[in-house]
């Protein structure tokens, strides 16, 4: 083949790699696909697609952390008043950029607060390594206690819920990665939501917490499984 040839087939193969990649980040990124939520009675569901990595009790209010060598404060988490010490259970949900970046409602109930945390500045969620593993590989991690988790910006969603005859309450604590540009919320305090309905969408890779302040509950989930949001039951409330 001549130069020329040569040279028209890597401007053909760069254009197409240029498409690609504008496809996955103006389109494909952006898709809403249509979900229809179990309506089982009890089920927490999971509020976002991705990995999850890591699965905590929560006693006394504080979370146990290997990596910082201390226990953390749920609230250093959630960013949000606690209401005497807590116990519960803390699910944390990777988002990588190939998910479905909407975020949806885990529980019937009414949205009690919404809480928005600024940041200096975003630190990266997951290092080159890790983001193969969780991305490409989809290889379970345990990333909880890492710096981001406790300094990003974060958007929280408090909701109340009846389960038992009881109210339990929920936080969705939704956390910008070091990309991430903005979280565009639907919901305000006040609001009724049912399960499965959108409460945000998020951009970029990101992550999204669950923290049930109950300890009457069945998790359903482990480390490493893949959940999607709407769809996949994280918990179930007794």
């Amino acid at each position: 083949m001549t130069f020329a040839g040569w040279l028209l087939v890597l401007l053909v193969l760069a254009a197409a790699v240029a498409a690609g990649v504008w496809f996955l980040r103006n389109v494909w990124f952006f898709r809403d696909p249509v979900r229809v939520s179990p309506r089982e009675p009890g089920l927490v569901l999971s509020p976002a697609d991705g990995k999850v990595v890591y699965v905590r009790r929560v006693q006394g209010g504080m979370v146990e952390s290997r990596k910082l060598g201390r226990a953390i404060r749920v609230e250093e988490i959630t960013r949000g008043r606690a209401e005497g010490e807590l116990d519960g259970w803390l699910v944390g949900v990777y988002m990588s950029p190939l998910d479905v970046h909407f975020n949806y409602a885990p529980v019937d109930g009414r949205v009690e607060a919404v809480v928005h945390t600024p940041a200096a500045r975003n630190w990266p969620m997951v290092d080159l390594w890790e983001y193969v593993n969780l991305t490409y590989l989809r290889r379970a991690m345990d990333l909880f206690g890492k710096r981001y988790h406790l300094e990003n910006e974060r958007n929280t969603i408090f909701l109340r819920t009846e389960a038992g005859g009881r109210a339990v309450r929920l936080a969705v604590v939704e956390i910008a990665d070091r990309f991430v540009n903005k979280i565009d919320c639907f919901v305000k305090p006040g609001d009724d939501v049912r399960a499965g309905q959108k409460l945000s969408f998020i951009r970029r890779g990101s992550q999204v917490d669950v923290f049930l302040e109950t300890t009457d509950v069945d998790i359903l989930v482990r480390v490493g499984d893949q959940v999607y949001g709407a769809l996949t039951p994280l918990a179930r409330l007794r």
